[in-house]
This record gives C-alpha cells, sequence and structure tokens, in this order.
C-alpha cells in the first residue's frame, strides 16, 4: 500500500511511482522483455485496478503478462500473496521479484545466466538497508536467512541484504518451496514473509539455495520518500546527475559505497583510539542534554587554548558564518574564487571583489593589501588556504595583513578551516591570546569538520579579542546549539592532540605522494596547494562534467566540477579534488587513468 511514500501512492500502487520520470513497474517490464520468458505473472492488491488498466496492452508482443488478485491485501502479507500463485511456481522455473525496486539492467541477466538453478541476489550490508539479510559461506551457499529480530550489528560485517530478486527452479519449487510454503501458512499464518520459508529451508543444511553478490551494481528499494530522493539521483540520467547529487550537500553516506572526493575532511582522524572512546559514551551522549553556551565556551577555551571570553562554538562554523555575516556592516572585500558561503551571506551590491590574475589563482597579502587599499572596505574575508585554489598565505603574511587592517579599522576575517593541513600545520594557526590581543579587529573562523574528520558532529568556532562582537554572537545563537557528541569531542580532544599532530603530518606526506599520482593524468593541470584538496584545470577536449559523470557511472566514486565557480576563467573546466587516504587515493587515479584510456582519440 506504500503508506510510507505518502502522496505518491494516494490513487496508484507503489510499482507506478515514477523515478525521474519513469514508473518502476514500466521500468522492470521493459528489463525482463529483454529476457526469453515463457509469462509475467502479476500479483495485485491496492490500487489492482488501476495497474491493470495502467499497464493495458502496452507490452503486447514483448511479454505475455498475466495477473493475480490478492483480495486480502489489507490483512496479509507478502506470503499470502505468493501463495496465491504457488502452483504457478511448478509449473517452471520461475524469477520471483519484488515490484518496489529500481536497479541495474545487469541484474537481470547475472540472475538469469547463472549456472546455479535457486539463486538469491544479494548486496554486501550498508546502513542504509532494511529487511531480510543472509549469512553466506565461502561456497556462496545461504547458511542462514536472519530476521529483523535476530539481527545483530555487532555481526552486521558478515551480513549480505537480499536484493528481492530470486531464481527458483521447478525442482525446487515442486519438492521444498511449495510444500514447506503450504506447511508454513497453515501453521503461522498468511500475514507473514515469504523469506521465512526460505529461512527454514536453509536450516535444513542441503545447500539449495546459493547467493550471487551483485558487487558495484547499483540498485535500490523504495519504500518512502527518502529512498526514492536517492533512488533519483543513483539512477539519474546523465543531464540530471550533478545537480541531483551536489544539490543534496552531503548525506552521501547513505549512497551504498560510493567514494566521496567532493567533502573535504582529514582521513588519518580522529584515530580509532578516539572514536573508541566515543562509542564507550554513546548512550549518555544519546539520551542525557548537552550544556549550554556557558559551560561550553568554557570547554572550547580549554581546547584551543584561547581565552574564554574571545571564543564562541558554534553548531558547525556555517551557523557562526550566518550570524557573523548579520553583524557586519559596511563595504566587504572578499577573494574569488572563495568559500562561498560568506559572500551568499552578504548584499552582492556592498562587496568588492579582487580576482587573482593568473592560471594558478595565486595571491598575496601584499596583492589584497594593494588592491583594497581604496575600495573603502569596512571588512576584509580572507580564507587561508582558499577554497578551491588551495593558495596560502604564510602566518607572517597574515600578521602582516592583520597591522594593515588594523591602521585602517578594517575588521579582518582570517577563515582557517583547512590551516591545519599547511606544511609548517603545527604554528600556522592564529588561535592564540597573544595574536588575537595585538590584533582585535581580526576574527578568526574555523570549521572543526575538515581537518579535525568529525564533520557529523557539526562543529565550529569564532575567536576575537573585539569581546563585544563575541558577545553579541553568543546572544544570537541558541544557548544549546552544541550536541552533545560536540561537547564531548571537545572535552576529550586534548588527551588526543598527539595523534592529532600525527594525522596532520601523515596526511601532508600523503597529499605529496597524491599529488605526483594526479600530476601523471596527462589531461589534468594540477594547481599547488596548501589544503586537503587539488585545484585542477581540465585540458581540452575534455570537460569536467564529463570526468564527473564517467568516475560516478563506472567507479562509484563522486568529484567535484568547479566550472561555474565565481572568479574561475568561464572558458576553461576545473575539478576540486579532495584528498582522501592512499587505497582511496589509488582508485581515483585508477578511475582517471581508465578515463583517459577509453577517452585517448577524442
Amino acid at each position: 500500500m506504500g503508506r510510507r511514500l505518502g502522496d505518491y501512492t494516494k490513487d496508484n500502487t507503489k510499482c507506478m511511482v515514477p523515478v525521474n520520470g519513469i514508473p518502476l513497474i514500466d521500468r522492470l517490464l521493459g528489463q525482463l522483455s529483454q529476457q526469453p520468458l515463457n509469462k509475467v505473472i502479476i500479483v495485485v492488491g491496492y490500487k489492482g485496478q488501476e495497474l491493470r488498466q495502467y499497464i493495458g496492452h502496452r507490452y503486447d508482443g514483448q511479454l505475455n503478462i498475466e495477473f493475480a488478485e490478492n483480495p486480502i491485501y489489507d490483512r496479509t502479507n507478502n506470503i499470502y500473496s505468493l501463495a496465491l500463485v504457488k502452483d504457478r511456481l511448478t509449473e517452471d522455473d520461475t524469477l520471483l521479484i519484488e515490484s518496489d525496486l529500481i536497479f541495474s539492467d545487469r541484474l537481470i541477466p547475472m540472475i538469469v545466466d547463472n549456472p546455479y538453478p535457486n539463486l538469491a541476489l544479494v548486496a554486501k550490508y550498508e546502513s542504509w538497508m532494511d529487511g531480510t539479510m543472509v549469512c553466506i559461506d565461502g561456497d556462496c551457499n545461504i547458511v542462514n536467512f536472519v530476521s529483523k529480530d535476530a539481527f545483530n550489528y555487532s555481526d552486521a560485517h558478515q551480513y549480505y541484504k537480499t536484493v528481492n530478486i530470486y531464481k527458483f527452479s521447478r525442482e525446487f519449487s515442486t519438492s521444498k518451496y511449495v510444500p514447506f510454503l503450504n506447511a508454513y501458512t497453515q501453521a503461522v499464518g498468511n500475514n507473514e514473509y515469504y523469506e521465512n520459508v526460505l529461512r527454514i529451508i536453509s536450516l535444513l543444511d542441503s545447500h539449495d539455495m546459493k547467493a550471487q553478490p551483485i558487487g558495484q551494481e547499483r540498485w535500490y528499494e523504495i519504500d518512502d520518500k527518502q529512498d526514492l530522493d536517492i533512488a533519483e539521483a543513483i539512477f539519474a540520467d546523465e543531464k540530471d546527475v550533478i545537480r541531483k547529487y551536489y544539490g543534496r550537500f552531503g548525506g552521501f553516506w547513505r549512497f551504498p559505497q560510493m567514494l566521496d572526493f567532493c567533502y573535504l575532511v582529514n582521513p588519518y582522524f580522529p584515530t580509532v583510539r578516539m572514536k573508541d572512546e566515543l562509542r564507550a559514551n554513546f548512550d549518555t551522549l544519546l539520551t542525557e542534554y548537552p550544556s549550554g553556551m556557558k559551560v561550553n565556551t568554557l570547554i572550547a577555551s580549554k581546547c584551543f587554548g584561547v581565552s574564554e571570553e574571545y571564543i564562541v562554538p558554534g553548531n558547525g562554523a556555517a551557523e557562526l558564518i550566518k550570524v557573523l555575516m548579520e553583524d557586519t556592516k559596511g563595504t566587504v572585500g572578499n577573494v574569488r574564487p572563495t568559500f562561498e558561503e560568506y559572500p551568499n551571506r552578504y548584499d552582492k551590491n556592498s562587496q568588492v571583489t579582487f580576482v587573482p590574475r593568473n592560471e594558478d589563482y595565486r595571491y598575496t597579502a601584499d596583492d589584497l593589501m594593494v588592491f583594497f587599499e581604496d575600495k573603502g572596505i569596512k571588512t576584509l574575508l580572507l580564507i587561508n588556504p582558499d577554497n578551491p585554489s588551495g593558495n596560502f598565505i604564510p602566518k607572517s603574511d597574515v600578521l602582516r595583513l592583520a597591522h594593515w587592517c588594523e591602521e585602517r579599522c578594517i575588521r579582518l576575517v582570517v577563515d582557517e578551516s583547512f590551516v591545519d593541513f599547511s606544511t609548517g600545520y603545527a604554528t600556522n594557526s592564529l588561535l592564540s591570546d597573544s595574536i588575537l590581543e595585538q590584533y582585535p579587529h581580526m576574527a578568526v573562523m574555523k570549521s572543526i569538520s575538515k581537518s579535525y574528520g568529525v564533520p557529523g558532529l557539526r562543529l565550529g568556532i569564532l575567536a576575537s579579542a573585539d569581546k563585544e562582537l563575541i558577545a553579541r554572537i553568543k546572544k544570537e545563537v541558541s544557548i544549546w546549539n552544541l550536541n552533545s557528541f560536540a561537547e564531548f569531542f571537545m572535552q576529550i580532544y586534548n588527551k588526543h592532540e598527539k595523534d592529532y599532530l600525527k594525522a596532520c603530518e601523515k596526511f601532508v606526506n600523503e597529499r605529496a605522494d597524491f599529488e605526483s599520482q594526479l600530476r601523471t593524468i596527462h589531461y589534468l593541470r594540477v594547481m599547488p596547494t596548501e589544503a586537503n584538496y587539488f585545484l585542477c584545470e581540465v585540458l581540452p577536449p575534455h570537460t569536467a562534467t564529463e570526468i564527473v559523470i564517467y568516475t560516478l557511472k563506472h567507479y562509484n566514486i563522486l568529484t567535484r566540477d568547479c566550472s561555474r565557480k565565481p572568479g574561475l576563467d568561464p572558458v576553461k573546466q576545473y575539478m576540486r579534488i579532495a584528498v582522501r587516504n592512499h587505497e582511496e587515493n589509488g582508485r581515483l587515479i585508477a578511475a582517471l587513468r581508465a578515463f583517459g584510456s577509453e577517452n585517448k582519440g577524442k
């Protein structure tokens, strides 16, 4: 009945719900029409007449479609719907497919062409999956069907999710499945699942049912609106795929086995030991209220070595950026290309923009002082290292710029979210009382998501010796703006600080290795960086869009097309590529080389 899909199933059944304009049933019947099938039997219940009318005769000559009716669909489950056609199972070999699925065109041939007569397609368990799980042995025999009640998260690494596409031989249906189906429904009733019969058969150690892992093949089960939204991104047309992924602004962990090279985090922190400490306190952190602003300011002060009256913690830097820009008055100077959250939060008519006039988008503190000398700005925004260029102004030069701003009563906002990725990271931060007090017109923003590798915590800080500014911002944000996990992270961080510095050192070395690999990709011009990403120009005749689509489609790797970012040359093509760990970086390099090989003659 698809209640969780709301209005989508108000007037039609789940299989009529469109994904990117194509109803699930049309996609499925189109895939089945490519196989030499004797017949297709569709068991209908809720809105069954609407489905019959919708299908009509459109598949005449392609598929021999028959219907079976479940008149009591609202008080039975799928075991009863299958039992209605149990005699048909004994007439021929059978594919059993649930109708709320969307999947790659390769899955039906995968199960049909497999020589094993009784087979279930399965996918390695992911956190988004729900429903029936199985355990398989080294020979791909299904040794157990794991019900929801028996699911154990500590064993989840061993589980596979059934894709709900099965193949039964006529012999298996006749001698095993249908007799057990009859006995089970007679003993337990009709409000059950047909997988329970398979579970009982698997306990006989007969190894009747094999599993076929589908690897990286795409599929999704659509039960609610969120599932539909994700499925539309996974199966988007090439013209829409980038928009549908980028428009999510994160949450890519919901996409099975996708490797995300868009979002920018430290691949080596937090350590396993720190994660274990967070896990050990999970129940308390989940069920207890966090502290208010006063206590969290104290903890942030201890964590980052800045006086309480100079620092305010935020629900991510984004919360603090919003409030800071609302507090800003007068003309604002910025650099482009840059992180657009700052200029997007301010009147575009009150902004003056500096764009470096060189192909690598490099600029210095002197460049900024010369350009903004006569612009009458009241605030200057500096992302350092900048995003996406990776341009970095050394600390000594930033302090010269801060002095220049002090003389002119210009508020200098330095976002150092990526500074711990820079060479000399241990001494590059501006977060110290002595520096802040020397330059009270300076405010330092830092997103903890990036270099600390914890974007899910939503944690950021703003520091300034302008105590009135800090006090105003504290009043503007919620008293409970941090969750307990973010608070606890700051509470325990100093115990793990040595590990953090080691992680930063490891990262710098990995970035150098990754850069050397990227420079072997002949169609990319790689720009220098001091951040955890590289801005790369895509050389003609290739485009960033086609590379993004290729790596996503063939390797399940998402990269960032930056070509339309303000400040970049609109005639050229650009990508921003994050730095991940060594193995994952290697996977991207392999994908980029494959693209180059397949498009060598272009």
